[in-house]
Parts: structure tokens; sequence; C-alpha cells
């Protein structure tokens, strides 16, 4: 071990001492908590690069390794740990989406590596760094850039580590399921003494189905039958009601149950296909579940101790790599941060939070809702007829700033108006047509989708930054009398059928 450790110092010195290799490692830990590592032990912490000499100046120290934050600072140094969440998040700027795949079985490691990058392309991510963390494993990172600014009105900052666990854990759900497609027949062969459940796929959501026994019992006294679904742990030793006397077993019938899409293989069979339950991601030893406040990963063009270099990779070269293709002597600088598109993962991340709130169904039931929800009764305004107050007047006459928060706006506008979905993406396209430039057509279907599958919200009230933030309030004198735009239109609705025939 000794003989290792020295070997890579010996490497470090003439590593670090290219000046690529330290650019590279200062440009990527601007505002992150970076701590330099030797064998076994870190640095002091908090700790940071502030320049790029001081990466050779570490290894001269006896570093040879580099590990950053996922979280991205206003002043890194001002970290301690007795700070509160709330003090976290004054100082926190952002978080990377950073995804750490390890496996003992490099072949499988890669198959993972290529099944999550699938997965985020899938979800409109299209600008991502991918690294060789130097041993048998990656680096997957999505840039602070790419996330929005809010949700629900949250800052999306203030956020972590509960929405990036989140996010992590649906791109693991996804990336199962392409991953298990390309799996060799016989893959389960190759782990030894573990519980394989066999269970049945819903073919519609690719979710593994509860299965049960429907069971018919008859009362050998009384003649009484029922019919009773059962769970591998449910008591087939049942007393007949009528008469006391124990139930005999007439018929059990083998059944599948979709929870989520509420299909049973009694009505339709053919939506369940036979298949395994098992976590493959947890079978292989791959956990990407690392994200917690102040976690550090290996710096990208850091050395492992085992003397590789965490060198960045394009997609295309991740199948034919070779962990010796990561000699730290030969290694040529790529980007790990990407210059991501403006809010390009805000589908990947209202997909994650309905799988999420799906999942955790029984969770969220009987959590007390916002007023505007609870007491919201369903209004019903003809289209032709809508009279819009000043900021919808100034929203439907076409933007160049601020669309996205707009269309916010208006889908939660018109729904609360009682309009149909057809008829609200009728109007919004032709608001589009309008954008100086006009929003992606795929961006406005994610919303509309988005807002479909939940409860019914009212926009943002009057006193919200949304409408003078994109310059469109000009309120009149009803504007000062409601505190929401629908009302604004209600009344007016309402003005309108009172006065009708009035001369």
């Amino acid at each position: 071990m000794e003989k290792k450790e020295n070997r890579v110092k010996k490497i470090s010195m003439a590593y670090y001492s290219i000046p690529e290799i330290q650019k590279a490692i200062y440009d990527f830990c601007k505002n992150r908590e970076t701590i330099a590592r030797s064998g076994e032990s870190f640095g002091k912490r908090p700790d940071t690069i502030e320049y790029p000499s001081e990466v050779l100046q570490q290894a001269k120290n006896g570093f040879t390794s580099f590990h950053c934050s996922e979280e991205l600072w206003e002043s890194p140094l001002e970290l301690s740990k007795g700070l509160s969440k709330e003090e976290l998040d004054e100082i926190r700027i952002g978080w990377d989406l950073l995804i750490d795949v390890d496996c003992k079985w490099f072949d499988y490691s890669k198959k993972a590596c290529e099944a999550i990058l699938e997965t985020l392309e899938k979800y409109g991510v299209k600008n991502f760094g991918v690294k060789f963390s130097g041993s048998k494993g990656w680096h997957i990172l999505v840039p602070w850039k790419a996330f929005p600014e809010t949700i629900n009105n949250i800052k999306t900052k203030n956020m972590f580590p509960e929405l990036p666990r989140i996010i992590v854990e649906f791109i693991k759900f996804e990336s199962e399921k392409i991953m298990s497609e390309s799996l060799p027949d016989d893959f389960f062969s190759q782990f030894k003494n573990i519980n394989i459940k066999k269970g049945f796929k819903c073919r519609n959501c690719n979710e593994i189905a509860q299965s049960y026994e429907l069971a018919t019992f008859i009362c050998p006294r009384c003649k009484r039958e029922e019919t009773k679904k059962l769970s591998e742990k449910d008591n087939k030793k049942i007393k007949c009601s009528d008469c006391g006397k124990y139930f005999d077993i007439k018929d059990l019938k083998e059944m599948h149950e979709c929870k989520k899409c509420n299909i049973s293989s009694l009505q339709n069979p053919e939506n369940f296909s036979s298949s395994v339950e098992i976590d493959l991601f947890e079978l292989m030893g791959l956990d990407i579940v690392l994200v917690s406040s102040r976690h550090l990963f290996r710096a990208p063009y850091s050395l492992h101790e085992k003397g590789l270099s965490s060198i960045v990779l394009d997609k295309k070269d991740i199948s034919e790599f070779n962990p010796k293709d990561a000699d730290p002597l030969k290694a040529k600088v790529k980007n790990f941060y990407p210059d991501a598109v403006k809010e390009e993962a805000r589908e990947l991340v209202i997909s994650a939070l309905d799988w999420h709130k799906e999942k955790n169904k029984e969770k969220h039931e009987g959590k007390n809702r916002e007023k505007t929800n609870k007491d919201y009764k369903e209004i019903k305004i003809d289209k032709k007829n809508i009279v819009y107050p000043p900021c919808i007047e100034n929203i439907l006459k076409g933007l160049k700033d601020g669309k996205k928060r707009a269309l916010f706006v208006l889908i939660n506008y018109f729904k609360s108006l009682g309009l149909e979905n057809e008829e609200i993406k009728e109007i919004i396209y032709e608001w589009n047509k309008k954008n100086k430039p006009s929003l992606n057509e795929r961006y406005i279907e994610v919303q509309m989708d988005w807002s479909n599958r939940n409860k019914k919200i009212l926009p943002p009230n009057c006193e919200r930054e949304h409408y003078k933030g994109i310059d469109v309030c000009e309120p009149d004198n009803l504007c000062e009398k409601i505190k929401n735009p629908v009302n604004y239109s209600v009344r007016k609705n309402f003005r309108g059928k009172r006065n009708f025939g009035k001369k």
C-alpha cells in the first residue's frame, strides 16, 4: 500500500504540473467547497482552490486528489458544521445534479451509465457532463442552469437535498427499464445466493403489479359461498359468518393488479407479462443516490488513489472505454460542465415529482391543501364572453421576455374559468405565434400535461411579482378591488349578465 501511495505521489507531481490540468480543475471548482486528499486523509474543511497553480502546490504538500461539492456557494469558506439548513440555503447559489454510478462489474457499470444518459435525453436534457470516476464507475452531471429557478413558488436552490434525491431515484427507475432490455440471457446466473422474486409487469406503465389469489370459498354445512382477494400473507382459514364452520376452498385463481393504472388481469389479462421483480442497480452494487448536504465527489481530472485520472468522455466513447485509457500522462482535457439551455431539465423535474407523488400517494392523502384549492368552486364562462384583466390582455398580445412565467399564468387562468383543455390549447397556441421568439411547442405540451394531471389552482395573486416582473401589470379601478385575475373576469362576467338587456 505504501509503495502504491509513493508511486501515485510521484505521478501527481508530473501530472499536476501540466497547466491544462491545473486550469481544468480550478475552473470547475469555482464556487465549490474543494478538499485535497492524500491516501485516506483529507485536508481541512472548508477549503477552496483560489488559483490554478494551487493545484500543483497541494501536490507538493503530498496531496494526490481533489474532491469538490455538488452544491455551489457564494463563499465556500463560510461553511461550517454548525450551520442550520436556513443558513446553508442563504449562502447556497444552487446545485448541480450529480449521479454517481459505481459497480464492481465494469461492463455493467458502462451499461448503467448509458441507460442513465438515455433517460436524461428522453426527458429533454441534452447537455450533461460524463467522466470516469478513476476506479470502476462514472460521474454524470446536469448543470444548475438546466433547472427551473422556482417550483410552486419555492426557490429550487433551497430544495436541496430533497429534490435532487427524488430526481435521481426517478432516473434510476427509468434507467432500469432501459438497462433490463440489454442484459444477456445468463445475467442472473452470475449472482449467487440471492432471492429473485418473479412477478408480473403492467405493460401500460412498466411497473411490477401486485399479485393475489382470487379464492372462492364454500361452507360445507350451509353451502354459503364467498369470493375474496388474498395476498400471500392472508390467512386462508376463514369461518362462515352464518354458521361458524370453516370454509372449504372451492376455486383459486391467480390475479394481478396495477394500482397505478387501476387495471386487473381479470378484465385485461393481456396487459400483464411475466417479469422479474428485482432492483437491478441494487443487485449489481450500483448506488447512484449519493446526494447529501456538503457531499464531495472527485473533481474532473483529479487523480484517483489507484493512479488513474478522472477523465471526461463523450457519450459515444463509453461503450469502448477501458480504464487503461485513463492514463494520467495521456489525458486530454475536455469540458465536464456544458453550457446548458436554461430550464432544459424542467420536464425531467416535473416527471420526477409526478412519479414521486404517485409512489407515495398514501403519504400525500389527507395533507392540508392551500385554501385557494380547498375552497375552489368551478366557474364556467364561455370563452367568447371573457372580459380579460389588463395583465392577461397584455400577455395575450405576445411577449419578448417572461414567456414561461406567462404560460403558467395563462394555463391556470383559463382552467379556473372552466375552459376545456382543447379550448385552452387553441388560445395558447394562437398566443405563442405572437411571441418573439415563440416557446417550443414541446415545452407547452409538457406544461399542459402537468396541469391536467394535478388539481386546479388559481393563477398567482395580483400582488405577486409574476405580473410586474414581466411588465404586464397595468391596473385599472377594478384591479384595486380584487386579489386575482380570475376574480376580475368573474365580476365582469356577472355584471354583464345583470346589465344584459338594459338600455
